[in-house]
């Protein structure tokens, strides 16, 4: 996963290994079940019907995949999602501790993390509060006067933890990386994409109404009868229907450079005269900032226009609206109900909601993430796995160098470059190494609203904060518990939560072909993001600088072109395809992560070995393993959204695309010309 800094991609790298040296100096630990006694690789879970050449994800997960239906709570069912119900068990016994905790010191971790949960499972509370918490925001909403009134008031809103019409958040400058400055960016829209209000496709449609009739719906909990709900809700979603048409596309904003506008507040008060920026920057809390990052000044233009151009008394019920829509996993169970039926059931096909305790416990973690990620990892983390997996990130970096060392595309300038980049690579694994403190935060069992709005508050006062101090490569951007790894450019870093360092990733009783195949590819993955089409813009330092020579530059476009192709050719949903420029960046990982990973475990003795387990061999082992981490069963009207909205390709195709390309998948399963998955080498992507 790439992390691009106002956008943190929540989808998992979906796509880590017992270790060995560069060399291949470590023994390969040749046990077949984990920890649990779990086969690590189950010949149970292959659907032998199917051809290895012609799918191989149905090949290695087929039976599986028949045996594993979608809970009803769930929008799609897979290694991730068992990975995750592991750590939800272990998560869920710590809160219901904390919260059970009546001696817990006033201030402490437990005291906040155990009431905070509290709070959240208190439904007769909720439920009796209704939609009171919002009544003072609901009033000075009523009592705006003017369009400078609107922005001050949003402005205001986020210091006390709500954000509408913008995005706003703090981080460094992308040309200058060891400064923080403000940065602005497109938002203001209720569904979950802009190309919602204008695809003509029967489910986009399908969606799209559904979308006008939950603003209805939502406008009659706040009091108003059915045909004024009805007539505000219209001009609700006319002015969103502007906002999105101004809006960049996902495809678009993969440029960082489209992405970097840098002005004075003179400069952009002139840009888009209905905002004074002066005012709004004050009641920021950053008056003492006289720059800024516009990531789409062209959204920012019709702002401006429709602060004038669309009636006060529209912008008020727009206002009232959005609120309440962002509030509503925070209020009632009639208003949380309402708010999924439209996200939940018709956007994402989920049947019912997660049991409250995961909602909360996810609330909980994304507010106190390093409160619970210390109890996390003390019981749930073992410090042998942190220099295990060290020792893996090392040994895939030195086989990622020897790879562009050999690179017959690439001048020796850029590799020379490209090598600095690659050696300075900051490494996270597990947890930081010093937590946060949360001190200053008041957290109490009585309101779950109040403590969710208390904890994003004082979060924006972290955040801002930040424009005062250097930046601090130390912070991480993801939760210990978090299933998932990420990659960030500003701070040239890998980083990999202990909640991944898990089976089917990662084993500490596995062979090596199970872990290469699984955690070693996704560390190869997010070092290969540093190389991406967007990582590879900036350099060692973190600075969105052309460090590459034109001709380069030219064949790395052209062999990514090829990626594009080939991924713009799979269909989903009938007639649907997966969009190539999109997924470009994850597809590029997945392809010279696995690469990198197969080179690395051929270092290792099982590596260099043709021993076999369960009757197959190391190599087969290794992509197995690899398949055996996309195994994923994805409800239909998910697979649309993420179609949409999501930088990965569907499961089947982050598993099949790179295997289609590596002539080592073809020698490990005999795959020959005429089975499906076959390309010709001619046609084969080969980047990193």
């Amino acid at each position: 996963m790439l992390l691009k800094q106002f956008v943190l991609m929540s989808v998992a790298v979906t796509s880590v290994a017992t270790t060995a040296t560069a060399s291949g100096g470590n023994e390969s630990i040749m046990t077949k079940k984990n920890e649990s006694s779990k086969p690590l690789l189950d010949p149970a879970n292959i659907d032998a019907q199917v051809k290895p050449g012609d799918n191989f994800f149905l090949y290695a997960n087929g039976t599986w995949l028949k045996n594993n239906p979608i809970p009803s709570s769930e929008t799609r069912w897979g290694s991730f999602n068992e990975l995750q119900e592991n750590n939800y068990k272990a998560l869920h016994e710590l809160l219901d501790a904390a919260a059970a905790d009546q001696q817990a010191k006033r201030g402490s971790a437990a005291q906040k993390v155990g009431d905070f949960y509290k709070s959240g499972m208190n439904t007769d509370a909720i439920n009796k509060a209704g939609i009171a918490p919002l009544h003072a925001y609901f009033k000075k909403i009523d009592a705006l006067r003017s369009s400078e009134d609107i922005m001050n008031f949003i402005a205001k809103n986020y210091t006390e933890g709500n954000g509408q019409l913008f995005g706003f958040y703090v981080s460094p400058d992308d040309k200058n990386v060891t400064q923080n400055i403000a940065q602005f960016v497109q938002s203001g829209i209720g569904m979950p994409d802009r190309d919602y209000y204008f695809g003509t496709d029967e489910r986009t449609v399908k969606i799209r109404e559904a979308y006008k009739a939950y603003q209805v719906k939502m406008l009659e909990l706040m009091g108003m009868n059915k045909a004024t709900a009805e007539k505000e809700a219209a001009a609700i979603y006319t002015l969103e229907e502007k906002l999105a048409k101004a809006s960049m596309t996902r495809v678009e904003m993969r440029d960082p450079y489209k992405l970097y506008n840098k002005y004075t507040l003179a400069q952009l008060n002139k840009q888009t005269p209905n905002i004074n920026w002066n005012t709004v920057f004050t009641n920021l809390k950053i008056g003492s900032q006289n720059t800024c990052i516009v990531g789409m000044p062209k959204f920012f233009e019709e702002v401006s226009t429709q602060l004038q151009a669309t009636p006060l008394a529209v912008w008020k019920v727009y206002l009232k609206f959005h609120t309440l829509s962002d509030a509503a996993p925070y209020l009632s169970e009639t208003i949380d109900n309402t708010h999924f039926d439209f996200y939940g059931k018709t956007v994402r096909g989920q049947q019912e909601q997660k049991p409250r305790w995961k909602r909360v416990l996810n609330v909980v973690d994304g507010s106190l993430g390093e409160l619970l990620g210390q109890m996390y990892v003390e019981k749930n983390f073992k410090p042998e796995a942190k220099s295990r997996m060290l020792e893996m990130v090392n040994n895939l970096q030195t086989t990622y160098a020897a790879r562009i060392i050999r690179l017959d595309w690439m001048s020796a300038s850029t590799k020379q470059k490209a090598l600095v980049k690659l050696n300075t690579f900051i490494k996270k694994i597990g947890y930081p190494d010093k937590w946060r403190s949360y001190d200053g935060l008041a957290i109490s069992n009585k309101s779950y609203y109040q403590n969710a709005e208390a904890s994003a508050a004082f979060e924006y006062n972290y955040m801002i904060g930040k424009l005062s101090k250097p930046v601090d490569k130390a912070e991480w951007q993801m939760t210990p518990p978090t299933v998932n790894a990420y990659y960030n450019p500003a701070f040239n870093e890998i980083v990999f939560p202990a909640g991944i360092l898990q089976y089917p990733f990662f084993d500490m009783n596995a062979d090596d072909a199970v872990n290469y195949g699984g955690i070693g590819a996704v560390i190869g993955h997010e070092m290969t993001h540093g190389f991406d089409d967007q990582g590879r813009q900036y350099d060692a330092d973190g600075n969105l600088k052309d460090w590459w020579t034109p001709e380069d530059a030219k064949k790395f476009e052209d062999k990514a072109g090829v990626v594009v192709k080939q991924f713009n050719s799979y269909t989903v949903l009938e007639n649907t395809h997966v969009n190539g420029e999109l997924t470009l960046g994850e597809n590029l990982a997945d392809l010279g992560g696995l690469a990198i990973a197969y080179e690395a475990f051929k270092k290792t003795k099982q590596g260099q070995s043709q021993e076999k387990i369960d009757g197959f061999t190391p190599d087969q082992r290794f992509f197995l393993s690899w398949a055996q981490v996309w195994r994923a069963n994805t409800r239909p009207e998910e697979m649309a959204s993420r179609i949409v909205t999501d930088p990965h390709s569907p499961n089947l195709w982050r598993c099949n695309g790179p295997l289609s390309n590596m002539e080592e998948f073809y020698q490990a399963f005999n795959v020959k010309k005429g089975d499906k998955m076959y390309k010709p080498e001619s046609e084969r992507a080969k980047v990193w």
